[in-house]
């Protein structure tokens, strides 16, 4: 071995006496467990607050599956009708975003 490669290699510890400073292996590994005890914990609170956060999104998204089958056959109809008479469905989508600007002034109105 040169001389260039032991002054690269770090210093060896002397492992029989442990430093005050550090913590000894065993109360480590307690401080880690409880730190992964904690984030745990953080996990699952911030779950249950997703869940809360997120739940009139999920049901609307039920409500509305529940209505699946009956959504494609209107749809169904919808364009068959579009098909035949396209002018018809332009002015009848006109009135539903008429309808639908409306009813959101109204319901701003009456807060």
């Amino acid at each position: 071995m040169s001389a260039d490669s032991r002054s690269r290699l770090p210093a060896r510890r002397d492992v029989t006496e442990p430093s005050s400073a550090t913590p000894s292996r065993t109360e480590r590994k307690a401080q880690l467990e409880a730190r992964i005890e904690q984030q745990r914990i953080d996990i699952l609170v911030e779950a249950s607050r997703y869940r809360e956060a997120s739940r009139p999104i999920d049901e609307g998204w039920q409500a509305l599956m529940r209505f699946k089958a009956p959504l494609y056959a209107l749809g169904g109809v919808l364009l068959l009708k579009s098909a035949r008479h396209p002018n018809s469905l332009l002015r009848v989508a006109k009135r539903l975003a008429a309808g639908a600007l409306l009813l959101r002034r109204a319901r701003r109105l009456l807060r």
